[in-house]
């Protein structure tokens, strides 16, 4: 502050002192009068003095304020142009108006006005549009924060829409951090070896060692190159320890470890496959671990030869080209049957309940199940909610069966008549969602699942008895496996060993697709059971107005990469899932069609999509990617939209995939 600021003893104070004079000069003067007037001189001199001095300092004060002002204004232009961050204005069409001297060194440009915002800083644009999108509901932010790299610097732009102005900060040594942080961070994995018992199968302890040797080698050379702490467990079990860094350069290479494995034992009468486990995200190790543990699980329950990988919310297959290999061992389906034995025997009910849209392997496997039961006196019921063309003809042999229909009863009847000690078995399915009553899932305090598709990311986890073979034909082949287990003296009638082979012929395509050894060896038993093979023919019969519409369709199919088959009904064109299914199938025995995808609507409103293939292909894959799944070589989705979309949805999820890893084998 200047001095004669400090100095300044004038004020109010001076008119209080000096109207004190005035009244002590009219005091003095009614006493003396020539005395008074000289007093009054001396005061008017004073006053005179005070009021000169009070202008000259409103005069000095008024020039340094004057001063004052033009150096903060000079200050304040210099400032903001030399500030050690960037400040940029915008005009309402989004065109750069004023921007500082940081910026224009930022872009080695003298000036960036007239410049669209979105061709200097792309990421502004979206945040604009959320703030504007922001206003329209009633929720004001007042500035939105987002990152931008340009040259090999990185920067924190803040922008406040209602200004039309951002703020520009360097922020490269934190994200330098940051990324290094993350890219350090801690993942975890596992490695299964997934048939090693069927690979060395009739080798001899030294053979079957050098073929560990041999597949540990490749294991180990694949590790090092990616930066892998690996740790082997078991003979067929491997631990993993990798960063960051190192897990998402796996996934660039898409896990090429599984083809070389897989290559490596073609000769053998059953190639050796791999399942890899992997996780990131959690800080806790514990954690870390169960996730890993989780998504091997994950893999393995979808057939193996495949990784799977669990990054936050994320979860991504690579892999599963091939066919899940088929175990030729029963020891499991003698722990499952006797496990899910005492499980029924400790009920007070057995309620057995498949998916939506049930098929002939569902009331097959259903009915299996059913037999199972009975045979301890256990009271069971199947539960179906309505009919469906799949299997009218099925119900219609069933109705025959007086003691064998009184057993089904609808989804109300179960809710009803479930208790806290009863049992639901669901069939063919392992997603809740996907059952013909979601809400027996969610109440039943004990479930058991039977199923043989590949196992999807939504999961029943609280079942209580989980068994899942993807390398079976079908629920009735694992059913019949359990059955023979389950009771040592087993008496199927001819009616309940016709439904699980029709359920076998069904999803076999008469013995042609997903067929093993164990399929024969059930479908044996069941033949010796007094399966009926002329009923079940007469349940496949097709209807002729049906083919018609089948060939209506085959006719407008085209050929697509090559190799695939893809036909779309028209607009309005309503057929049943079932029709859909059996074009998809009939277009996969044409030549040169390596898969099939065909697209219609449905009754339910909902365009479906069916997808066969013949196993140089992964439609599971395909239809995974839509919202569906399914196995390998038979997979379908459901998608709330017009055929039209449903069509560019599938011919881009194809491109993608082809430009990726390629679509076949």
């Amino acid at each position: 502050m200047p001095k004669f600021l400090q100095r300044r003893w004038h004020g109010y104070q001076s008119v209080w002192a000096f109207m004190l004079l005035l009244l002590l000069v009219i005091f003095v003067s009614w006493y003396n009068w020539p005395l008074g007037i000289i007093c009054l001189c001396i005061v008017a001199v004073l006053s005179y003095i005070m009021l000169k001095t009070e202008m000259a300092f409103r005069k000095d004060l008024l020039e340094y304020i004057n001063g004052l002002s033009f150096r903060i204004k000079r200050v304040e232009s210099e400032a903001i142009s030399m500030l050690p961050f960037g400040i940029v204005l915008y005009s309402e069409d989004r065109n750069i108006e004023w921007n500082n001297h940081y910026v224009s060194n930022m872009f080695k440009r003298k000036s960036l006005i007239g410049t669209a915002l979105q061709d200097v800083f792309p990421p502004l644009i979206t945040a604009i549009s959320d703030k504007k999108e922001a206003k329209d509901h009633s929720h004001p932010h007042k500035e939105h924060r987002v990152e931008m790299q340009h040259e090999d610097r990185y920067y924190e732009l803040i922008v406040i829409p209602d200004e039309r102005l951002v703020y520009l900060h360097d922020i490269t040594d934190l994200a330098i951090l940051k990324n290094q942080y993350n890219d350090e961070k801690l993942a975890l994995g596992m490695i299964s070896l997934d048939n090693l018992d069927e690979a060395s199968q009739g080798m001899d302890d030294q053979q079957r060692t050098a073929l560990i040797a041999k597949a540990a080698n490749v294991i180990t050379l694949w590790a090092k190159a990616y930066g892998v702490y690996l740790r082997r467990l078991s003979s067929d079990r491997y631990l993993m320890m990798l960063s960051h860094e190192s897990l998402q350069e796996l996934e660039k290479s898409r896990f090429v470890i599984l083809d070389e494995v897989r290559e490596m034992t073609a000769d053998l009468k059953v190639p050796m496959t791999l399942s890899v486990g992997l996780a990131f995200g959690p800080n806790d190790i514990s954690e870390l671990g169960e996730l890993a543990q989780s998504s091997l699980d994950m893999a393995l329950g979808r057939g193996g030869d495949q990784a799977a990988v669990k990054d936050g919310q994320r979860l991504s297959f690579y892999g599963g080209k091939s066919n899940a290999v088929e175990k030729r061992t029963r020891v499991r389906a003698r722990v499952i049957a006797h496990a899910l034995r005492d499980l029924m025997q400790e009920s007070d009910k057995v309620f057995i309940m498949g998916h939506r849209m049930p098929d002939m392997d569902v009331i097959g496997a259903s009915i299996g199940l059913l037999k199972a039961a009975q045979m301890y006196n256990v009271e069971a019921y199947i539960v179906l909610s309505g009919n469906n063309p799949s299997i009218e003809r099925m119900l219609i042999q069933v109705e025959k069966d007086e003691k064998l229909v009184e057993r089904f009863i609808t989804p109300e009847q179960a809710l009803q008549m479930l208790t806290g000690h009863s049992l639901l078995v669901v069939v063919d399915t392992h997603k809740a969602s996907m059952t013909m009553e979601p809400k027996l899932v969610h109440n039943a305090t004990r479930i058991v699942v039977v199923d043989h598709h590949r196992r999807s990311e939504e999961f029943i986890n609280d079942a209580v008895l989980v068994y899942m073979e993807p390398y079976a034909s079908s629920a009735c082949e694992l059913v019949t496996e359990l059955l023979q287990y389950i009771h040592e003296k087993i008496q199927l009638t001819q009616i309940e060993a016709t439904m699980l082979l029709a359920g076998i012929i069904v999803d076999t395509k008469h013995f042609a697709l997903h067929t093993g050894s164990r399929t024969f060896e059930a479908a044996g038993f069941l033949r010796r059971s007094g399966a009926d093979t002329v009923m079940i023919q007469r349940m496949l019969k097709e209807d002729l107005q049906e083919y018609l519409a089948k060939a209506e369709i085959i006719k407008n199919a085209k050929m697509i990469h090559q190799h695939i088959a893809l036909a779309v009904t028209e607009q309005g064109v309503v057929i049943s899932q079932l029709l859909i299914a059996q074009v998809a199938d009939t277009l996969l025995t044409m030549t040169d069609v390596v898969s099939s995808f065909v697209i219609s609507e449905r009754p339910d409103g909902m365009v479906g999509i069916s997808a066969r293939s013949l196993g140089r292909m992964n439609v599971q894959v395909v239809m995974e990617m839509l919202g569906g799944g399914g196995h390998l070589t038979n997979a379908a989705v459901q998608l709330k939209c017009t055929v039209t979309e449903a069509e560019a949805k599938l011919i881009e999820v194809l491109q993608q995939i082809e430009e990726k890893e390629g679509l076949f084998e």
